[in-house]
């Protein structure tokens, strides 16, 4: 057998250890080394300092607007023509998607032109002189030319949707419109609580849902953006056109009337027309007459059952 050569552990640390000596000259050489790289590296900027990124810069899309879509920065507000339609810096007017707003009406027109007001005070609180970035409709411009869009005010932290800020203040009614999808569920959150709370528009008989089972009101509002909520007494199908009907007389009850091109929308988003005899359900639209008071439901944001 061989003689067992090994050193002891503590033997083999002390020999391996470095001296203090050797630890403090160490130390001093990071530091020399350490000391220029912190000093030559920028400082990060304020929020404040930051400068807005170009007009068409495309930024990573926040929560603020409900959408999964990118938004570019648009360039800042330079007037508010009325609650849903703003004039940017280099001219070009955008109209906020899928809301709707009273009018701004003249004196003496009906209906009164307050609401209308109210609603263009509170965009200019929200937008006017500021960042805003924008996230495009689908669709195509409006017959004005106007840019249709999602916006946000872009050099806010978390940045704000002036459409979930307007609807949530009770100066706008979700419309008829909705898109992306992924808007709706967030948008119309914001519309019920204003209706809850009786905030704005929803404080006013004139622009609140109106009863189904009171046609004289609803008939009204002939061509106008109006909510309509009640009991669907029948629905029934002539021709290829769906009726959901609110009362027992066509001649004077009003009527939802789904085209029969409309359907599959619905259908695709879970709304069977057919099954909705007894429930309670909203719907939004343009009034039209034939007969009765009448909303062609083209969407399926349009209609909403309520139970």
């Amino acid at each position: 057998m061989g003689v067992e050569t090994s050193v002891p552990v503590a033997e083999m640390a002390k020999k391996r250890a470095p001296s203090r000596t050797c630890l403090a000259a160490l130390a001093l050489i990071s530091a020399a080394t350490a000391l220029p790289a912190r000093a030559q590296a920028p400082a990060a900027p304020s929020p404040d300092s930051r400068s807005p990124p170009a007009p068409g810069a495309v930024q990573e899309r926040t929560s603020a607007a409900g959408c999964d879509r990118p938004l570019a920065v648009a360039g800042r507000v330079r007037s508010v023509i009325d609650g849903r339609t703003l004039v940017l810096e280099d001219g070009r007017e955008v109209r906020l998607a899928a809301i709707e707003v009273a009018p701004l009406a003249g004196a003496g027109e009906r209906p009164p032109g307050g609401a209308g007001r109210a609603a263009q005070r509170a965009l200019s609180d929200l937008a006017l002189g500021r960042a805003i970035a924008l996230s495009q409709d689908t669709g195509p411009a409006d017959r004005y030319g106007r840019t249709l869009a999602h916006a946000v005010v872009s050099q806010d932290q978390p940045e704000r949707s002036l459409q979930q800020e307007l609807l949530a203040q009770g100066h706008a009614r979700l419309g008829a419109r909705v898109e992306p999808a992924a808007c709706l569920a967030e948008l119309r959150a914001r519309e019920r609580h204003a209706r809850q709370a009786a905030l704005g528009l929803w404080a006013d008989p004139y622009y609140s849902a109106q009863a189904a089972d009171r046609p004289a009101d609803i008939a009204a509002r002939r061509g106008q953006f109006t909510v309509v909520e009640g009991d669907v007494v029948s629905v029934r199908e002539s021709r290829g056109t769906t009726y959901v009907n609110f009362g027992r007389r066509w001649s004077e009850s009003f009527a939802a009337v789904i085209l029969k091109r409309n359907a599959g929308a619905l259908l695709a988003a879970g709304i069977n027309p057919k099954l909705l005899q007894g429930r309670r359900v909203e719907v939004r639209g343009f009034v039209a007459m034939r007969g009765g008071p009448r909303m062609e439901i083209m969407r399926p944001e349009q209609l909403n059952v309520v139970r």
